[in-house]
């Protein structure tokens, strides 16, 4: 069997971790203990984005209220709570800072994802340091891999890898190949130390700055079996890490309601853009007619509109995550049609966080524009957040729509 090099184990940002358990913390407890941090948030937000990642500060106050555990097994010190937390949590924070939340979001639901892994893999990261944090890259195609004794060689160049300076590892997905040119057999994730893999600094965005989403390569580097996994173990079946993780978290189809994940910074956008914007056309007048704003009927069914949106894309969000629960609770295999269904909510509710964020800024007007308000980096961070593939109308409608009209193609992998 071939050996595998000792990855060098070093906490990258040499922040103090902690041994505490979040099981038993109450799903609301969670929420509070975000909506706490948001006035810190709100004040460190230039500064993110200035630093263009996840500053150590904020890093710290995630892991001391344990919100980056709120998904961990519970047998892992984790909370283990309904996911649905990630859209509240992730919504209460992005309405000051979408960098931050998005982060949050990002690394709290990887330790989900490592749930469903082998238990040796699971067992190496977390008998470690249950504060570990671990990136992602999602892009099957940047990665090839193909099977060798003992494991899979990995090569590749992965883009948008979000809070990767803020983590020891990364899930790196990869298409399987028998040889070069040949059709993909499989789609794994590999699980990988950093002392593995090269940072690109290339994350210079307009949207979404202070996420530090940058590139990582990495060329013919062997992964043991225990630390891949095929995506498709996400699917709601059972898999490798169920006798281990038993809760009904584990049993859901993780990739179906990978939008979630993050559906909750546009969320958060929307409202803090409300708020925002509202608050402030309560006390100001037009330029040009010396009126109050709010006594314009334009404006007035502006509001309207963009409050409605928001209230519908909550309640989507909400209904999605309850349903998938209810279905986990009752021990049940989730359906194809569902599981499309939570994809067809994802982007149809995050597009009517966008419209609604888009109404505002046209209700700000030349106020919204101002570097030292938050209105302009909310409506730059919407954009860059709805530019995200698990949220694209054509990608996720077509497979909606597909399946509704009973059209013939390969099964999306969900």
């Amino acid at each position: 069997m071939r050996t595998q090099e000792k990855p060098t184990w070093s906490k990258s940002a040499t922040l103090p971790t902690t041994s505490v358990s979040f099981a038993g913390t109450s799903y609301l407890e969670m929420l509070e203990r975000a909506r706490a941090l948001v006035p810190t948030f709100a004040a460190r937000a230039a500064a993110c984005e200035a630093l263009r990642r996840l500053p150590d500060e904020t890093e710290r106050d995630l892991h001391e209220s344990g919100l980056f555990r709120m998904v961990q097994p519970a047998r892992a010190g984790g909370a283990d709570l309904d996911v649905g937390i990630l859209v509240d949590t992730c919504a209460a924070i992005a309405r000051v800072c979408p960098s931050t939340a998005w982060n949050l979001g990002n690394l709290a639901s990887h330790h989900w994802m490592l749930g469903y892994y082998p238990p040796e893999a699971q067992d190496e990261i977390w008998d470690l340091s249950r504060d570990t944090l671990i990136a992602t890259s999602l892009a099957f195609p940047a990665g090839r891999g193909r099977k060798v004794e003992g494991g899979y060689e990995i090569s590749g160049r992965w883009p948008l890898s979000s809070g990767v300076d803020n983590s020891d590892w990364n899930m790196l997905a990869f298409m399987v190949r028998e040889r070069d040119d040949g059709p993909p057999v499989d789609q794994r994730f590999a699980l990988i130390h950093r002392s593995q893999y090269e940072i690109i600094d290339n994350w210079h965005a307009v949207g979404l700055a202070g996420t530090g989403s940058k590139d990582v390569a990495t060329k013919n580097l062997f992964v043991p079996e225990h630390r891949t996994l095929t995506a498709w173990a996400f699917n709601g079946k059972s898999h490798p890490g169920s006798a281990l993780n038993p809760s009904p978290l584990f049993r859901l189809p993780l990739l179906a309601l990978g939008p979630y994940v993050l559906s909750g910074v546009m969320l958060g956008c929307a409202q803090g853009a409300y708020e925002t914007v509202v608050g402030a056309a309560r006390k100001r007048n037009a330029t040009t007619t010396g009126q109050p704003v709010g006594a314009s009927q334009a404006v007035q069914i502006k509001v309207a509109e963009a409050s409605a949106r928001i209230d519908a894309a909550e309640l989507m969000m909400g209904h999605v995550c309850r349903h998938a629960m209810d279905v986990a609770r009752a021990d049940r295999d989730p359906l194809q049609e569902d599981k499309l269904r939570y994809r067809r909510d994802a982007f149809f509710s995050v597009r009517l966080c966008l419209e609604a964020v888009d109404i505002l800024m046209g209700v700000a007007g030349s106020s919204g524009l101002y570097l030292s308000g938050s209105m302009q980096r909310l409506f730059r961070d919407a954009h860059a957040a709805n530019a995200h593939v698990m949220f694209s109308t054509d990608v996720q409608g077509a497979l909606f729509g597909q399946h509704a009209l009973g059209m013939a193609g390969p099964p999306p992998l969900l």
